[in-house]
């Protein structure tokens, strides 16, 4: 063996060597995969204060939110009524829950129709999206 081919060897060697001993470092410098805490599911229930109302006359969408005791939170959870147009569903009106899964959400019409709405919760970090039934609110 000749000088070249073994200086070669050594240098390949050596190379070989410091990946090797550089592999546990990256390894242990990956990240580890977190996993966030599972998501809850509720249930929003809603129904219109009244079943008639007049136009531009305000009303209250009126409901809770079932939660589990080990799901409650203190925090406001976001709740949006919508109504049902052309067969898409538009968002209305936001509103908030009380830490006890209540809520009341204004709403008025200026338009005399019979609207169908139902009350959403888009997906949060501690709750999966949830929607109450369909409900019909006449305005005359």
């Amino acid at each position: 063996m000749n000088k070249s081919s073994w200086v070669r060897a050594l240098t390949a060697l050596m190379v070989g060597c410091a990946a090797l001993l550089a592999a546990p470092a990256a390894a242990a410098a990956s990240p580890t995969a977190v996993h966030a805490p599972a998501k809850h599911r509720l249930h929003v229930q809603a129904a219109p204060e009244h079943d008639h109302v007049k136009a531009h006359e305000k009303t209250h969408i009126k409901g809770q939110m079932d939660v589990s005791d080990s799901a409650r939170t203190d925090s406001a959870e976001v709740l949006i009524v919508q109504q049902l147009v052309a067969g898409a569903w538009v968002n209305l009106t936001p509103g908030t829950c009380r830490p006890n899964g209540m809520f009341s959400i204004d709403v008025s019409f200026d338009v005399a129709a019979t609207v169908s709405l139902r009350v959403y919760h888009p997906e949060s970090s501690l709750y999966l999206e949830s929607v109450s039934n369909v409900f019909a609110l006449v305005v005359i």
